[in-house]
């Protein structure tokens, strides 16, 4: 029964507004209580931003930068509250500040503005380690449209035993929700989350040429989530649209002659009448 409810919960999950999915979530955990791990374990939720005071810049939270109840910050390195959590070794966290400014770079250039960071940590056991790779750009609504982009790229690197071959797999999961109202059209919400996975594998001559294949295969996910999500929703909301006027139109059309009909009708009823 609980493998069940689970399955409906997630089901519903994908179905509700994105904007709403900590209120959702929380609802949820309170009508079914013993799901409480499986749902905060399963469901992504969006992206929250606050500021490192020391250097003064903004980085996003995630489960994978969280150690107990403090947040690791990537330009200081050290967690938020206080706490003696894990921490990258020396090689990987250089690896972390050099792709940090990387992706800024990146962000920029495809969001022009937003937030975002990037966090990595050692594979214990393995010739590997793995990230993840947060972007989040909120709609200040400018344009008369509010709306919030966040990508979660989870990617987990396997080094080949020759060193110089790595096996790369990469899991992106973007939520998207969009909000426009205007007279015309009253208010519309479009929102929905992604989630698809990549695996490839890319030669390096050295350790830092590992940000330039997880960058390559981010930027590829990206572009073809930005497709699909591009045909999904706009593409069929408009295909909708279309269709509806198409048919209020053609009603109209139907209405006019039906409406001349019921005149000349009535006038030749009138004449035929008998007179008095």
């Amino acid at each position: 029964m609980t493998d069940t409810q689970l399955d409906c919960a997630l089901d519903l999950m994908r179905r509700l507004p994105p904007q709403q999915v900590e209120k959702n979530l929380t609802d949820l955990i309170d009508l079914v209580p013993d799901l409480t791990e499986e749902l905060l374990a399963a469901v992504d939720q969006p992206l929250k931003v606050v500021r490192d005071r020391v250097v003064g810049k903004d980085y996003l939270l995630c489960d994978y930068n969280r150690d107990g109840d403090s947040y690791r910050s990537p330009w200081t390195n050290t967690y938020i509250p206080a706490f003696d959590g894990n921490l990258p070794s020396d090689r990987l966290r250089q690896l972390e500040i050099e792709a940090n400014q990387a992706f800024e770079q990146y962000r920029e250039m495809y969001f022009e503005g937003g937030v975002s960071s990037v966090y990595f940590w050692d594979l214990e056991g393995l010739n590997g380690f793995a990230g993840v790779i947060l972007v989040k750009k909120v709609g200040d609504g400018s344009k008369k449209i509010k709306g919030c982009w966040d990508s979660i790229h989870v990617v987990e690197v396997q080094e080949k035993q020759s060193g110089r071959t790595a096996h790369y797999k990469l899991t992106s999961t973007v939520m998207l929700w969009l909000q426009t109202h205007k007279a015309t059209s009253g208010m519309m919400n479009l929102g929905g989350s992604l989630t698809r996975q990549l695996e490839s594998d890319s030669q390096i001559q050295e350790f830092s040429q590992h940000i330039i294949n997880i960058g390559r295969m981010v930027e590829e996910m990206e572009n073809k989530i930005r497709q699909t999500l591009n045909s999904i929703y706009f593409g069929k909301t408009k295909d909708i649209l279309n269709s509806l006027r198409n048919s209020e139109n053609f009603q109209g059309r139907f209405r006019l002659p039906q409406a001349s009909f019921k005149e000349d009708l009535q006038l030749a009823l009138n004449k035929k009448q008998p007179l008095e």
